[in-house]
């Protein structure tokens, strides 16, 4: 005669399922879009029902924020404010190249918002964009005080996401691979040196 398995087994057994549809989803959505994936398709990648998106996440949309939270997740592992900018910037750079479906679910964004699809992600409110840590940065001396630091958020957001959502460009100038350990060690190399350009 089997046992019914205690809460804690279920409450395990319910945190291994989110995790399996978080990843499954991560892929689907860095494929498609957020208005190409289907539920389905993410519980199939799962090997789970699709009725389990609905219960653990409310549904697609909730799906799609669990995924966004993964990267800031993997954000904390990193994101020291300690250290200094460059690195902090060459931290970036490892962080994406090590998880490029997260840089592809940001171009999927743009290109959904761009076309106007009425069925796209979930969007950040305007202006929405923390910018504390290099404010406080460029207030002692890291950035010079004529930069505007949303811009330079921008320059290195699109410096760190071009490595691994546009591989082919990577491959076109460099002629590297982005997948290429030597790839990354140059290019951390070259941002290191252009963010110490930008000090005061």
């Amino acid at each position: 005669m089997s046992r019914a398995p205690s809460p804690d087994e279920r409450q395990r057994d319910a945190e291994r399922s989110r995790q399996r549809l978080i990843a499954a989803a991560l892929e689907e959505f860095a494929a498609k879009g957020y208005a190409g994936a289907r539920v389905k398709e993410i519980a199939r990648r799962a090997g789970l029902n699709p009725q389990l998106i609905t219960y653990y996440f409310g549904g697609k949309e909730g799906l799609y924020r669990a995924v966004g939270e993964r990267w800031l997740e993997v954000e904390q592992g990193f994101a020291d404010p300690a250290v200094p900018l460059d690195e902090l910037v060459a931290r970036y750079l490892t962080a994406t190249l090590g998880n490029p479906q997260l840089a592809r679910l940001l171009m999927w964004e743009g290109l959904e918002d761009a076309a106007g699809d009425r069925d796209r992600a979930p969007a950040a409110e305007p202006g929405s964009e923390d910018l504390s840590d290099l404010r406080r940065r460029q207030a002692e001396g890291e950035l010079a005080p004529e930069l505007d630091p949303a811009y330079v958020q921008l320059g290195f957001m699109g410096a760190v996401l071009l490595a691994a959502a546009m591989p082919h460009l990577v491959r076109r100038v460099t002629g590297l691979d982005p997948t290429d350990p030597e790839f990354e060690r140059r290019y951390a190399e070259q941002l290191r040196l252009m963010v110490r350009r930008l000090r005061a």
